[in-house]
């Protein structure tokens, strides 16, 4: 099989949806489904052209067990023959998947297949994979301190002299950019809405009038440190799928290529810091593309804390890239 560039075809997301809010009725294989049979829609390419999916999921447990990515595909009426992948990757779940994806069409295994993601944390809580039951994923005598997410985030803050008024400014911006962003229509094209018995939801959920006087009198989520509801990701449900193909099989059936995947990458960390990847992972990926900082227009660093972001800013110093 004659192989061309892995491209990104089209992708698709539903709104992202608060806890307890307009997406919180539906399970998460619906919610799924959903996504991957408006990307299908979108694209206008069969099921039966698909020839893997991989979906990233963190806490498969309950209504995100037992392969969620499968079940999505089958609940929403697609072709059985499509293999289908859930994987576990923390908070790079979905991205790993899109590189799962790309290899598998790089390698010439298939020519087209769907990454997606999802996540229903009002329905299935974080950490609910984890009970007395079955067990401590940790061996008795464990010695690395990682940490839970909240200590590592507070622990680069202290490595990086990052202060409260930082990561509430930050918040501030992240709110502000994205009420801009939505004004603008910037989404308007990737937003799949969604019904319910409730009614459609087609917006983000997320978006707060908030102020810098009202972020600083927030509680922090554990004492003494800096992190607060508003300087961090909130508790959300939502899911995206992407199609990524072999170029010349997206040219063949008529297709426009949004995107060519130059190169991927992942890193660990320092468990104590365990956070702090995507300082490494910029270099690694840059390396790997035969690129330098200076050919990026725009780099998205993906985090639940905003001590993450603002380390990757001090450290690469980017004088010519819009960074969120």
């Amino acid at each position: 099989m004659t192989m061309g560039d892995v491209v990104v075809v089209d992708a698709v997301r539903t709104p992202i949806g608060k806890r307890g809010g307009g997406l919180s009725g539906l399970h998460a294989a619906d919610l799924l489904g959903r996504a991957q049979t408006a990307l299908l829609e979108r694209a206008g390419v069969a099921d039966t052209g698909i020839g893997q999916i991989v979906a990233g999921c963190v806490t498969q447990a309950g209504e995100q067990s037992n392969n969620v990515a499968r079940l999505a595909w089958l609940h929403a009426g697609h072709d059985h023959s499509v293999a289908a992948t859930t994987i576990d990757c923390a908070c790079g779940s979905s991205q790993q998947a899109a590189h799962i994806v790309s290899g598998l069409v790089a390698s010439g295994q298939i020519r087209a297949g769907i990454a997606c993601g999802v996540e229903s944390m009002s329905r299935v809580f974080l950490g609910q994979a984890r009970t007395p039951e079955t067990g401590s994923p940790y061996p008795d005598d464990w010695s690395i301190d990682m940490g839970d997410q909240f200590t590592a985030a507070q622990r680069i803050a202290e490595r990086r002299g990052i202060k409260r008024g930082d990561v509430d400014a930050f918040g501030l911006r992240s709110q502000q950019r994205a009420r801009q962003a939505w004004d603008e229509g910037r989404f308007d094209r990737e937003i799949a809405p969604v019904t319910t018995p409730d009614g459609t939801v087609s917006r983000d959920e997320g978006l707060r009038e908030t102020s810098a006087q009202a972020l600083a009198g927030l509680k922090p989520v554990v004492d003494g440190h800096i992190h607060t509801a508003g300087n961090s990701s909130q508790i959300s449900d939502g899911a995206a799928a992407v199609l990524l193909a072999d170029e010349d099989w997206a040219r063949a059936q008529g297709l426009v290529p949004r995107a060519r995947i130059r190169a991927a990458t992942m890193v660990g960390s320092e468990p104590w810091y365990h956070l702090d990847g995507p300082i490494d992972a910029t270099r690694a990926v840059l390396d790997a593309a035969s690129m330098t900082l200076a050919d990026i227009d725009i780099v998205e660093i993906n985090e639940a804390f905003a001590s993450v972001g603002r380390p990757w800013r001090r450290c690469w110093r980017p004088t010519s890239i819009g960074s969120t």
